[in-house]
């Protein structure tokens, strides 16, 4: 098997080449996707998506914990306490499938109910088989978390990521040709379904043939089931804000506004989950390393260098997104969705900017789980998602859509911010202060990037494809330069340099 670095960096090139296929799909398949289905129902599937996505809380966060108690006994080499734990956590993860499966049911039966009076007839037909669909696919997903989580343990990112790859790939290309025959969203669904099921198969397979995973369900231990219990309700709390934090707004919008006001947030929500992702594709794969250092010798230094490690990455790469969206995302967003999703643009604005500062450091999130530190911010955060609510109804009443954005806006700046930056010093003792002194540096480096966006965004006006890809690739290229010359350390640049060289190599 390849190595456990080899890994990582293979697992972080094949997660940005899915993000890039996702882009691809955005910029060709999306659009499309959106007009065959209309406002309308492209709203109704936002929406039950939204609503489906609850369910996915009967998790309890046990998902993000297995890899910490694992890494106990794999440090040991204790293969008997390692098949205990898979046993246990099998049983827990079929448990909370059957009990989503039973809630989900029970949300089909009166979907009237839950999804309020402003839907028509159509609507509510066309909701309830996305909503038997989507219920199945993620009861699917708990068997699959398991399986996904022994993996992640072992460190073999490579086939979750070719999978994840591949899964991104092939849902647009057999949709396409079901949506221009009139299948719909239930099309759409449907092949989302079936890719769960392979890759399902496919994981479960790789699990007992080569990881050669073994599973006892031989006397539970108890004491074991409640510490890991104690450890994991933050998580699952912090899972809860998660889901208000972002489908809140469409559940609230659906209800108030209509599915049409769904379908605009919705175009906003999509590329912000895409922001998202981008920062988890560096961090993700450093989790069981931060988990092995704690369990062996819980070096803070070691932690936050590597904190400031990751962060510097992420900043690179997400201050280019970020800035590139402020720029162009307009102009983008009217070409790809047409005029009628204009506020998308605005909407995105408000979830974007407030968020790059949490994204920039969320390996901290990891640290913070590997010393079992996290629940102060699950806390802080439960805060913040209450103060959304209260914030987000008003603001819809008066602004519709952009109030709903506002909102999150408003209520996330405080403790991801401010709080969690206090407490990263204070408590998990990480060299904020080098930190933000290493991401000035990078924000000073690309200053003639953002005076060249700032003069494009003035004074261009942007009503072709082939004028926006363009200013986007000029823009890219002087950001880059930039970055390289002047916010790169020598290892950032050497790590570019063995890129272009490998590169070179295969084309000689």
């Amino acid at each position: 098997m390849v190595r456990q670095t080899s890994q990582r960096k293979v697992a972080v090139a094949l997660t940005y080449a899915t993000q890039f296929v996702k882009i691809l799909s955005a910029l060709l398949y999306t659009p499309i996707m959106m007009r065959l289905l209309g406002q309308s129902e492209y709203g109704t599937y936002q929406l039950v998506n939204s609503v489906v996505s609850y369910l996915g809380l009967f998790s309890l966060g046990f998902a993000s914990s297995y890899t910490r108690f694992y890494m106990r006994y794999a440090v040991g080499d204790d293969s008997e306490s390692i098949a205990k734990l898979n046993g246990m956590f099998l049983l827990i993860f079929t448990v909370m499938a059957m009990m989503a499966g039973i809630c989900g049911c029970f949300m089909i039966c009166n979907i009237h109910g839950l999804l309020g009076s402003g839907l028509t007839d159509e609507e509510y037909g066309i909701a309830t088989v996305l909503m038997v669909f989507m219920v199945f696919n993620l009861v699917l997903s708990f068997f699959s978390s398991i399986f996904d989580c022994i993996i992640t343990a072992h460190e073999q990112f490579i086939l979750q990521r070719v999978l994840s790859f591949m899964q991104t790939m092939f849902n647009p290309l057999i949709t396409l040709p079901l949506l221009f025959i009139g299948t719909g969203s239930v099309g759409m669904v449907a092949v989302s379904t079936g890719l769960s099921l392979a890759k399902f198969i496919v994981t479960v397979s790789f699990c007992f043939k080569e990881l050669q995973v073994k599973f006892s369900i031989n006397r539970l231990q108890i004491s074991l089931l409640k510490e890991i219990w104690n450890f994991t309700f933050f998580i699952f709390l912090n899972q809860i804000i998660d889901q208000i934090t972002w489908n809140l707004d469409k559940f609230l919008l659906g209800r108030m506004r209509g599915t049409i006001a769904v379908a605009i947030y919705g175009v906003a929500g999509q590329l912000n989950n895409m922001y998202l992702e981008f920062s988890g594709a560096v961090s993700g794969p450093f989790a069981p390393q931060i988990n092995r250092i704690v369990a062996k010798n819980d070096d803070d230094k070691e932690l936050s260098n590597l904190f400031i490690k990751v962060g510097r990455i992420q900043a690179l790469l997400l201050f280019l997104i970020i800035s590139g969206y402020i720029f162009f995302g307009k102009a983008f967003i009217i070409l790809w969705g047409g005029k009628e999703y204009e506020k998308s643009y605005y909407i995105g604005l408000l979830l974007m900017i407030p968020v790059t500062v949490a994204l920039i450091q969320n390996l901290g999130i990891e640290i913070q789980r590997a010393k079992n530190k996290h629940k102060i911010r699950s806390i802080v955060y439960a805060a913040i998602s209450v103060g959304n609510i209260l914030i987000s109804i008003p603001l819809i009443k008066v602004y519709g859509v952009i109030g709903a954005a506002a909102g999150t806006a408003i209520s996330f700046i405080p403790g991801s911010i401010i709080f969690m930056n206090i407490y990263y010093y204070h408590v998990l003792h990480l060299d904020i202060p080098e930190f933000w002194k290493q991401i000035s540096r990078i924000i000073l480096a690309v200053v003639p990037a953002l005076i060249l966006g700032t003069i494009s965004w003035k004074f261009l006006h942007i009503e072709k494809w082939m004028e926006l890809i363009s200013m986007i690739f000029i823009y890219s290229f002087v950001y880059c330069i930039c970055a390289y010359l002047w916010g790169m350390n020598p290892e950032e640049k050497q790590q570019v340099r063995k890129i272009f060289e490998k590169i070179d190599i295969k084309r000689r």
